[in-house]
């Protein structure tokens, strides 16, 4: 330690003098915001008139439409990527790869907000379909996430030995069975750090719906009491706290299975 300091003491000097200079910033910003009276407010219309109940209902929807939208759009994701590795012979897989490009492209090239008013607001009342906001979220976050996991899983394919998949066909394994029980088990394997950060990314896109997850309850309170300084740094430390719990879980899973590598 004094080694380090007797090389490094320049280095010290500076990142102490500029904590310091923060600090008396963040003290000097907070007396002229009159953070002290904005937090009272905020306390207040969280615990005594129970806005932590729609915080918790709209974490909970949060987790709903980013939990069952990956489940939707690993399995989409998954049937697109086999359709697109199939060799294409035969005419009905060309035009299924088509179909599968022009998926890809639609929901790739446009914005999700705009996904979300085509869908809920066009495409399922034309084709008489009535669902819940959270559900339609759910279908369209799916839709969304399965073009984006198709490109992931894709790679993910491509990165298993094809001698793999050889070897299944040589013993008389079809194609489908041998892709889906030898090929995509390990392709999953290998992108889950990436279908980690597709679930990140699915819970910060959820901040778009606006009506049922977590902003919505920051944006009524800010709406309510006048005051947006403290909901939305509130807001934005739950998102940072959020995606650091699952980026962590994500590195717990990573770890288990390269020991269970190890011990086979």
């Amino acid at each position: 330690m004094t080694k380090f300091l007797k090389k490094h003491w320049i280095d010290v000097l500076v990142i102490l003098a500029v904590a310091v200079l923060l600090v008396l910033l963040a003290v000097q910003v907070s007396v002229q915001n009159n953070f002290p009276k904005k937090w009272g407010i905020f306390k207040d219309y969280f615990i005594t008139n129970n806005g932590y109940k729609m915080l918790l209902n709209g974490m909970k929807n949060t987790a709903l439409i980013a939990m069952f939208g990956l489940g939707i759009g690993i399995v989409i994701g998954t049937l697109i990527a086999v359709v697109k590795v199939i060799p294409p012979y035969k005419k009905v897989t060309r035009y299924a790869q088509k179909v599968c490009g022009v998926y890809v492209a639609f929901f790739r090239g446009t914005p999700i907000v705009v996904q979300l008013l085509v869908g809920y607001y066009i495409l399922l009342p034309l084709i008489g379909l009535k669902m819940s906001s959270v559900g339609s979220c759910v279908l369209i976050f799916g839709l969304n996430s399965g073009a984006y996991i198709s490109e992931i899983m894709r790679g993910g394919i491509h990165s298993v030995d094809p001698g793999q998949l050889e070897a299944a066909r040589a013993v008389g394994m079809p194609f489908s069975v041998a892709m889906l029980k030898i090929v995509v088990p390990q392709a999953i394997k290998n992108i889950l750090p990436t279908l980690g950060n597709e679930f990140i990314a699915l819970i910060k896109e959820t901040a778009v719906v606006g009506a049922v997850d977590i902003t919505r309850y920051f944006q009524m309170q800010g709406s309510n009491s006048y005051e947006y300084m403290i909901p939305y740094l509130v807001m934005a430390a739950l998102y940072i706290v959020i995606v650091a719990v699952i980026a962590s879980l994500v590195k717990l899973m990573e770890r288990k299975l390269a020991k269970n590598e190890r011990k086979h």
